[in-house]
């Protein structure tokens, strides 16, 4: 079995009482690209700089290709460990040229390898017109270019980039986001990018971790998060999540929408956890009031009453239903989850 590029075991970090990161594990792979998202102040920056090296673990181990790299009492440096870390400002050297900022950590290098390893990155990143520019002379999103590829240049077995296109607006940043994680993803590096924005993270990510209150509270592909959270908290780290009160019995939830599965659960009380686009038009669903209809593009959020339950709905199409009218919906389970309470 390969050897996991990053290996973050039981890990926590405190500031006197705050405990920053607490008990946190997470596992990279090479040619994968990971998302850690949170909410702002959650931690995410601190398990950063904890994988980097920049500050040292409290309690827990980090592993990279197989070695202790932080244990408590111990910390390799950054430059020693094969990471590559990209900041939010880029950090690029204004007296440098783009050429010379990508091959700045490889002095060590004989000249004829380094402007092989320099021009093979300049390619790679699409940069060959400026690679004698200067970095005030350029777009944010070739900005961000340079600094990833000057990341890349020692070959590092892991790459950090903390909320990389947060700086880049509306079409520029899905352009500039596609066209990079392309050119990362033929590197074979293991990725670890932080961002707090849910639906970027599940646009590009391989795997996730969702990360609240220094803790990592569940991992895996961005459906199993988003379709299967393992709880309420990690349900609203990727989005809208309404909960309703719902009776379990044989290991059914029954909800006023009609029956859904509650494998495993014990019966009596519990909630469900219900995604704005589980409604669905059904004649024999619940009779509902439409109370608002506010238009988004490509959907619409359709808020719903029936007696004491309020509920937004997400739909598609050109012949919704108008505020007032009166409508019938059922839930689709495969966008629900139940937890007890």
């Amino acid at each position: 079995m390969q050897v996991p590029s990053l290996r973050a075991r039981a890990i926590s970090r405190s500031y006197g009482k705050l405990a920053a990161v607490a008990d946190a594990t997470l596992t990279l792979h090479a040619g994968r690209i990971t998302c850690l998202l949170g909410p702002s102040g959650c931690g995410k920056s601190t398990l950063l700089r904890l994988i980097a090296g920049l500050e040292s673990v409290d309690d827990g181990t980090i592993e990279i290709d197989g070695r202790v790299m932080s244990a408590p009492g111990m910390t390799v440096t950054p430059e020693d460990r094969g990471i590559g870390l990209v900041f939010q400002d880029f950090a690029l050297f204004p007296h440098l040229s783009v050429a010379d900022n990508i091959g700045f950590g490889l002095k060590a290098l004989p000249a004829s390898e380094r402007r092989k390893r320099v021009t093979t990155l300049v390619a790679r990143f699409h940069l060959e017109r400026l690679a004698d520019a200067w970095p005030h002379t350029l777009s944010g999103g070739e900005q961000q270019r340079v600094a990833i590829a000057r990341a890349l240049a020692r070959a590092p077995s892991v790459l950090l980039l903390d909320e990389p296109f947060s700086d880049l607006d509306g079409h520029l940043r899905a352009a500039v986001r596609q066209s990079v994680l392309a050119d990362l993803r033929e590197t074979g590096t293991a990725v670890l990018i932080v961002t707090h924005d849910p639906e970027e993270a599940m646009l590009i990510a391989d795997e996730m971790a969702l990360m609240s209150a220094g803790r990592i509270v569940q991992t895996g592909s961005p459906q199993d998060c988003y379709l299967r959270p393992v709880s309420i908290e990690a349900s609203r780290l990727l989005g809208e999540a309404v909960i309703l009160p719902v009776r379990v019995a044989d290991g059914l939830a029954h909800t006023a929408f009609g029956i859904i599965p509650a494998p495993g659960m014990p019966d009596g009380e519990a909630e469900a956890m219900i995604r704005p686009e589980a409604l669905r038009f059904d004649e024999a669903g619940l009779l509902m009031e439409v109370v608002d209809i506010r238009f988004g593009g490509a959907f619409q959020i359709v808020t719903l009453a029936s007696a004491d339950t309020v509920i937004p709905a997400r739909m598609t199409g050109v012949s919704l239903p108008k505020v007032g009218e009166q409508i019938r919906v059922s839930l689709n389970p495969a966008c629900t989850a139940v937890f007890g309470c």
